[in-house]
């Protein structure tokens, strides 16, 4: 690679330029040894590496403390872990911490996310605050998903930094906040979302003048571009449920409708169809139908069709023979009725149809297989999400109700969906409730599988994996 070019930079004497030149030389050459000294150590187990390479877990060379993370990360996790907790300098911490949330085990996330709840992560620099938030998003993805208590406190740590100076630790805290799903991030979200502040264009944008066949295309785009930075953000909370009033949601789906006006190249439209159907799912049928106006959607979640009961005979299904069963090519239109008639659809909503109370689950397929989707179904209480999970609540009389619990705040009051789909929703006032605390059972009942036959087993569960698509009606 050589400059072209006429400009010349500012110039001083020969000696002082051979001077520099040296200088400049040594620095990149001493670092230089120090990374391949470290790389020596890259997938060998020598127990040596972790006192050679532990002090510069806090260097100021990003690619040194790279290196000397993955020596570390090579020695077996035992002999280090410990030593993760009783690092003092900020940045060795959290680099350390990077670390064990990607070799530990469950055990250690407690002291991970207390050691980075000490931490004063309004005097870190950007680039060791987004490493922080790295580090929170792996011990939780990596090693243990958050307790309620551990949400609270991180949401409350969190909360305060946002908005930030910077894009970059935005972006990084509404994703680690909408994991957490805090009560106001899609507040604040929302205010930098509609920050009239163009984003601008990419720093490669210079790069289309030199290929006339592409670079046309991509100054077509540029003319009209879209409100990426936005966008970001807008897909990060795209799933909330909580945190949302009418106003906000009526400017979300007018950002994206503005935002569709813009020329982002051939994947575009398909990108911002993706962010407002998962926007859509996490609506209640009530702001569905007074989004219309904005959204332009004819929404209507009652079926439209006949509804065919099971032919059976019925079975006490177990997840291998529902496996089993799942050969040949089902009808997509059977399984859709089975979804109504075997109650799924009271609950959870399919490609805009059926209940609220539940996750739409038009998306299942792009997050879940199919013995995953069986597993869930036959086993509900296996994995219970917690924004989801049944809960007991007792009231000041001495009443216990079992069911999904949702808040009511603009009527001061709580609804409960009980786990017999059968039953009717009860309300009770906010001030009448003495404890609400998680059940282990589901929501889901047991045995929704169990009045179908093998043909319809395959028809229902191949209608979960079509999205809601492929049926001619």
């Amino acid at each position: 690679v050589r400059y072209t070019g006429d400009q010349k930079r500012d110039q001083g004497s020969p000696e002082e330029d051979k001077t520099d030149q040296d200088a400049a030389s040594s620095i990149a050459n001493a670092a230089a040894l120090k990374r391949m000294q470290m790389e020596r150590y890259h997938g060998i187990v020598d127990l040596s590496a972790i006192d050679v390479a532990w002090p510069l877990l806090s260097s100021d060379d990003r690619f040194l403390r790279h290196a000397a993370r993955i020596a570390v990360e090579s020695q077996p996790v035992g002999a280090w872990a410990d030593r993760v907790a009783k690092e003092r300098d900020p940045q060795a911490f959290v680099t350390a911490s990077v670390a064990l949330a990607l070799m530990g085990n469950p055990s250690h996330q407690p002291k991970l996310i207390d050691g980075l709840q000490s931490i004063d992560l309004a005097s870190l620099s950007e680039s060791q605050l987004l490493g922080a938030l790295r580090a929170y998003s792996l011990t939780f993805l990596r090693l243990k998903e958050p307790t309620k208590a551990q949400r609270v406190e991180v949401i409350a740590t969190l909360d305060p930094l946002l908005p930030h100076t910077s894009d970059d630790v935005n972006t990084e805290l509404i994703r680690l906040l909408a994991y957490l799903r805090s009560d106001t991030v899609v507040a604040k979200a929302m205010e930098l979302i509609l920050d009239p502040t163009p984003s601008g264009p990419p720093a490669w944008s210079e790069l289309a003048k030199r290929n006339e066949r592409y670079g046309s295309k991509v100054r077509e785009m540029l003319q009209a571009h879209p409100p990426t930075r936005a966008l970001g953000y807008a897909s990060l909370i795209r799933n909330l449920r909580q945190g949302w009033s009418l106003d906000l949601r009526k400017s979300y789906f007018a950002f994206l409708n503005e935002a569709a006006t813009s020329s982002g190249g051939a994947s575009y439209p398909g990108y911002l169809n993706g962010i407002r159907q998962d926007a859509l799912a996490s609506c209640s049928t009530g702001e569905r139908d007074l989004l219309q106006d904005v959204t332009g959607e004819d929404f209507n979640p009652k079926p439209d069709f006949a509804i065919v009961d099971p032919v059976g005979p019925g079975r006490k299904w177990t997840v291998s023979d529902a496996m089993a069963a799942m050969v040949g090519k089902p009808d997509l239109r059977r399984g859709r009725s089975l979804y109504f008639s075997a109650k799924c659809g009271t609950c959870h909503r399919m490609a805009g149809l059926g209940g609220d109370v539940g996750p739409d689950v038009t998306s299942l397929r792009n997050k879940f297989d199919q013995k995953y989707i069986i597993e869930a179904i036959i086993h509900p209480s296996k994995d219970i999400s917690d924004q989801y999970g049944s809960s007991r609540v007792l009231t000041d009389d001495g009443q216990v109700y079992t069911g999904l619990a949702v808040e009511d705040e603009a009527n001061e009051q709580w609804i409960i969906y009980p786990v017999d789909e059968n039953a009717k929703r009860i309300r009770v006032d906010s001030d009448a409730i003495e404890l609400i605390e998680p059940s282990t059972v589901s929501q889901m009942p047991e045995g929704l599988l169990d009045r179908l036959n093998e043909t319809e087993v395959r028809d229902i569960i191949g209608y979960l994996l079509s999205g809601g698509e492929g049926i001619d009606d």
